[in-house]
């Protein structure tokens, strides 16, 4: 088996571990990460965690699962004891998003992210399947390359519309054929800041994104400075 066809494989197994294949009934408003669903999440989870000895209400998942897939919430250990039911705009109940755990050593928090990225990352795959090769377009850096989407059959460049800038986000592949969104302009956006200049070189500096929005850069690769301070690609 091809090395890229180990991405196909994690990316069809976390679709189907996660149920990412929608009911037809979905709402426009599921859409949506409404804080307050969040914060109920958040509740409940913690309550779970004291009442079980600091255990937490995840589904198991492989150890080498990206870190920002790696604790998707199990709700059937939280309702109806601890929530009464799963947001509306959790996958389980007809929404778009996978609530997950992040830093789970030191302080579980409740975010998440959009299940449509990961079927659009899926139909990538497939069609990569179909042609038997993952098609290289330039190398952008070190083992990260752009995608050559018209071999795919796309008649339109496809993007991932950032949740943080609303900029359009190109689609990458490394040189094991697996597909990330490239967040390195929204990362330029956020060093800006000044509470995000406490970065040092070899520094996972994604939570920059992600510090005060509810929603994860999953299947994103990792990032971090230089000594200017400015986002590279760490290597993966």
């Amino acid at each position: 088996m091809k090395r890229w066809m180990a991405g196909l494989y994690f990316i069809l197994t976390a679709l189907l571990l996660s149920g990412c294949f929608y009911p037809q009934d979905r709402k426009v408003e599921n859409n949506i990460p409404y804080e307050e669903q969040i914060s109920s999440v958040q509740k409940s989870v913690e309550k779970f965690q004291e009442d079980s000895g600091g255990l937490l209400p995840i589904k198991t998942k492989e150890a080498d699962t990206p870190i920002y897939q790696k604790y998707p919430i199990d709700f059937n250990k939280l309702t109806p004891q601890y929530l009464e039911a799963p947001p509306g705009n959790a996958y389980e109940s007809g929404g778009v998003f996978q609530y997950v755990l992040i830093d789970v050593e030191t302080n579980p928090t409740v975010k998440v992210f959009d299940l449509r990225l990961a079927e659009k990352i899926n139909e990538f795959y497939i069609r990569i399947k179909a042609q038997g090769y993952p098609p290289f377009k330039e190398e952008i850096a070190d083992n990260v390359y752009s995608l050559d989407q018209k071999k795919l059959g796309y008649k339109e460049e496809q993007y991932y519309i950032s949740p943080y800038t609303n900029n359009n986000l190109p689609f990458v592949i490394n040189g094991k054929g697996e597909i990330y969104v490239d967040y390195i302009t929204d990362l330029y956006q956020a060093l800006k800041d000044e509470k995000n200049k406490k970065f040092s070189p070899g520094d996972d500096i994604r939570k920059a994104l992600y510090e005060d929005s509810p929603i994860v850069p999953a299947f994103s690769m990792p990032y971090t400075v230089d000594e200017n301070n400015e986002p590279v690609y760490m290597g993966k």
